[in-house]
């Protein structure tokens, strides 16, 4: 099997995500949160399943902003559950509302969600797993695999001779400086 490093270049979906953002820190926190909640749609398909709904997602998620997904109610629930251009799953549906609660909560209590992930940096994926499992809802080892790896707090995102790999590391990924 071709690992993503072979699959992605040159594929209308794959390839910007592969050559412009997989592996490379992120520093907006309602960036993040929009990786995390892409990763936990992903759970039981295919990435490409996700990123062909990501435009989708920004839209049905206003932008992925964290206030304002962690104040949706039972009204935004229902629409997210009625709305056929996303992943319609009421567990991943709920944990994403969940989850910004969550996200806020961090902020309040460490400045951003990044500030939150710095102050735990560097854990093995283990511990970074027990973690999240602690602080989050729909969140398995590979899940947080997956957005720690597109995030850059964990290595492996990209092969070492993949021409991505020296670009994503001048941009000084967790991982690299651990």
């Amino acid at each position: 099997m071709a690992d993503y490093c072979d699959l992605a270049p040159g594929h209308s979906y794959h390839g910007p995500y592969h050559d412009r953002e997989y592996g490379f820190p992120v520093t907006d926190d309602d960036t993040l949160f929009e990786r995390l909640i892409l990763e936990i749609n992903q759970a039981g398909l295919s990435w490409l399943t996700v990123l062909k709904k990501r435009e989708a997602f920004q839209a049905a998620f206003e932008g992925f902003r964290v206030a304002r997904v962690a104040a949706y109610g039972d009204a935004e629930r229902e629409r997210l559950l009625g709305d056929a251009s996303i992943i319609r799953n009421r567990r991943k549906v709920d944990a994403a509302i969940h989850n910004a609660g969550v996200v806020q909560a961090l902020q309040a209590e460490h400045g951003s969600f990044k500030a939150w992930l710095d102050a735990h940096h560097p854990r093995s994926l283990a511990e970074w797993t027990r973690l999240f499992k602690r602080t989050f809802r729909f969140t398995g080892p590979e899940i947080v695999n997956e957005f720690l790896m597109s995030t850059g707090y964990l290595p492996g995102a990209h092969r070492e001779d993949c021409p991505v790999h020296a670009r994503a590391l001048a941009h000084r990924p967790p991982w690299a400086a651990a």
